[in-house]
């Protein structure tokens, strides 16, 4: 597939598993975002996990968009030539069993350690005093690794101790590599902290262009959240070895890295955006200066949704429809156990899930045996990626059996469609359903708000809902009063508008260039 390619661009947007190769709420407000600003150059930075994970784009480039690379962060771990012997740079070392330590004794945020990070990562560019073969293949290197292992890990297994290290920290070498081979650009944009926030901060310390970071969710807490589902990391320490309220060393690994960068990415970007106020005080707690942060929420652009309203049916359709990426995160299982209990009460009920399938297949597989374990296969339908204009005069409810969230699109969709929700207490979904302040709650509730992994509440909720169609007529037009008052694209725009001329010194135009 040929991509644009350009000497330089006005904005570097840094994606992390996202826009364009993955739909989901995250792809979708990139896409508005570079549709709605027509005078900047957009050069996109896609980061991957493994070429293999991604097959074709789901969305189109907008034709601002005139620069895109991409790379796979765990492409290419095997050694391509037999290594040579090599000592590895003394200072850097020290430097970096330093940061080790301190990273160790709970000290990540200090300004101390935020220098020796950005001392060691200018070293990690092509060219500077730690090449990537040092870190792979040096004495000084297996000597670290080794003492590490000795002094900190709880799990028997030097060898998945040794390929696990390898595997976490190679990818920084890819992003230095990235940070200084990426084309002239005025400004940086992440849409998250993570890979993509750290090679926003290697940018902006090393060429001094400004860094702004969006937050839809938090990174460091979703990838905590991975981490401890997740089967792929080993634990080899047998029941007589293991504490069960100790988390695996590797585990802690991971999860640290991830902290840090968050830190590193925090202490370069201004702004630090967040979608609502629990966000904001999360990143504050994470290690943001509280005077760069701020609260953007989404938006969406009514007259797409609008007209969805007059083509409901006169009686509201028994239909559940969730809608998103059928991934654990999105807990699909609850929503599926909810419908059993639903369709106990309302025989005629269906539930519908539109999302795709292959970002985690044998989870998809598990849902699906579950369907058919609950004897639900007339009631519960995978319909797959979904154009929602098409569902939403057809189907009753939104729901959200979600286990983390931030401000879901989704709901504000639904809401401009007049359609309410039944949620979990994640993210800003409280918010979107009850109201913020004063005025918002007046507007009555858009819906339910039930707790975590709780099918029995879920499914409650939905049926008071639907069984009742005055209460869920006053939920639709509360739902379509908040989006309308409070969620339109156009004072996303507005904000973001402030953001990029603030960082770009005012809006670009062809004499500005």
């Amino acid at each position: 597939m040929m991509h644009p390619k350009a000497a330089e661009a006005d904005i570097a947007l840094l994606l992390e598993g996202t826009f364009p190769y993955v739909s989901g709420g995250v792809s979708s407000w990139i896409n508005q975002i570079i549709q709605a600003f027509p005078e900047y150059r957009f050069a996109l930075v896609f980061l991957g996990s493994q070429r293999s994970d991604y097959s074709q784009f789901k969305y189109k480039l907008p034709a601002n968009v005139v620069h895109f690379e991409e790379h796979f962060l765990y492409d290419g771990l095997a050694a391509q030539n037999l290594p040579h012997a090599r000592p590895g740079n003394e200072a850097t070392f020290e430097v970096l069993r330093g940061i080790v330590n301190t990273l160790r004794e709970g000290s990540a945020g200090t300004e101390q350690t935020l220098q020796m990070l950005r001392a060691v990562t200018r070293e990690m560019a092509p060219g500077g005093n730690f090449p990537l073969e040092d870190f792979l293949y040096s004495e000084r290197s297996w000597e670290l690794i080794r003492d590490t292992y000795r002094e900190y890990c709880t799990d028997p297994s030097f060898v998945d101790y040794f390929w696990t290290v390898r595997i976490m920290f190679k990818p920084l070498w890819t992003l230095a590599s990235v940070a200084q081979n990426l084309i002239p650009v005025r400004m940086l944009h992440s849409a998250s902290t993570g890979y993509a926030g750290f090679l926003g901060a290697v940018l902006h310390d090393t060429r001094n262009i400004p860094f702004a970071l969006s937050e839809h969710g938090i990174y460091t807490k979703e990838r905590q959240i991975d981490l401890l589902k997740s089967e792929w990391i080993r634990d080899n320490r047998n029941v007589f070895q293991r504490d069960p309220t100790e988390l695996s060393y590797f585990r802690q690994m991971w999860i640290r890295l991830f902290e840090w960068m968050g830190r590193y990415c925090y202490a370069a970007a201004d702004p630090i955006i967040a979608l609502y106020e629990t966000n904001r005080l999360r990143q504050v707690q994470d290690g943001a200066d509280p005077a760069r942060t701020f609260n953007i929420p989404n938006g969406i652009q009514l007259a797409r949704f609008a007209p969805m309203r007059d083509k409901r049916p006169a009686q509201v359709p028994p239909v559940l429809c969730l809608i998103g990426r059928v991934v654990p995160i999105k807990d699909v299982k609850t929503f599926i156990r909810a419908m059993r209990r639903v369709v106990n009460q309302m025989p005629q009920a269906e539930g519908w899930i539109a999302g795709p399938t292959d970002e985690d297949a044998s989870y998809a597989q598990e849902c699906e045996s579950l369907v058919r374990s609950l004897g639900l296969e007339n009631h519960v339908k995978f319909l797959g990626f979904q154009k929602v204009e098409d569902l939403m005069p057809k189907i009753g409810l939104i729901v959200l059996s979600s286990i983390s969230e931030a401000l879901p699109l989704v709901i504000l969709e639904g809401y401009a469609a007049g359609v309410p929700t039944v949620s979990t207490d994640v993210g800003s979904c409280r918010q979107l359903i009850e109201g913020l302040g004063e005025e918002d709650r007046a507007l009555g509730s858009s819906g339910s708000v039930v707790g975590i992994a709780d099918p029995q509440a879920l499914a409650d909720a939905a049926i008071a809902l639907l069984n009742d169609p005055a209460e869920w007529n006053r939920a639709s037009q509360a739902a379509i009063a908040r989006v309308e008052r409070y969620y339109t694209d156009s004072m996303m725009f507005g904000s973001y508008r402030k953001v990029y001329q603030k960082a770009l010194g005012g809006p670009a135009t062809d004499e500005a260039r």
